[in-house]
């Protein structure tokens, strides 16, 4: 079984390259912020618990993020294994999802991480401003999120530095460029 975390900061390319991803690899897709819409969706009892939570103004606590993956991973433990987009983003998400993952009998097999400087970043996320019209895309909240990813990923990037699964590939280039940079970098995983 496959199981990849891909992390990069806000703009460092993602969400397209997870979905190339998930096609060549045919992973199963976790995305924390799109589990939480289903969840909320089908009013399932972590769906309604997060929604309290959200209509509170308050983000989503480890706990509930982690009970939902644990749920999506056993329900899936049948698959080919799991990209994870964006999670974990803390060393205690890191911790728990290693403890899901060590009592189903699977490992991480690699954690990568998209490297973008921040400058491209910023562009890429302008750029995005002007076409999709996401209020959350402006110069003020850009660079608050860099400024967050760094000092929250680090550690997170430190962790799976330890356990021998990180790995850094260069986010700079074509779509094609970059996917086969990350492609590479799996040849002893797949």
């Amino acid at each position: 079984m496959l199981n990849i975390a891909l992390f990069g900061a806000p703009g460092a390319g993602k969400g397209t390259q997870s979905s190339r991803l998930i096609e060549k690899c045919k992973l199963t897709y976790i995305s924390t912020g799109e589990i939480l819409r289903e969840e909320i969706k089908k009013s399932t009892e972590l769906g309604l618990e997060a929604q309290k939570t959200i209509e509170a103004g308050k983000l989503v606590s480890d706990d509930i993020i982690v009970k939902i993956i644990e749920k999506i991973v056993k329900e899936n433990l049948d698959g080919k294994g799991f990209l994870y987009d964006g999670f974990p983003r803390t060393v205690a998400q890191a911790e728990a999802l290693e403890s899901i993952l060590e009592k189903h009998g699977i490992k991480m097999n690699a954690f990568i991480c998209l490297d973008v400087p921040f400058d491209v970043c910023m562009e890429r996320l302008l750029n995005r401003a002007r076409t999709s019209g996401r209020s959350d895309d402006n110069e003020e909240t850009i660079k608050k999120r860099l400024v967050e990813y760094e000092n929250k990923t680090a550690p997170v990037a430190d962790f799976y530095r330890k356990h021998g699964s990180f790995i850094s590939v260069e986010g700079v280039g074509t779509e094609e460029e970059i996917f086969e940079r990350i492609v590479s970098s799996l040849k002893g995983c797949v």
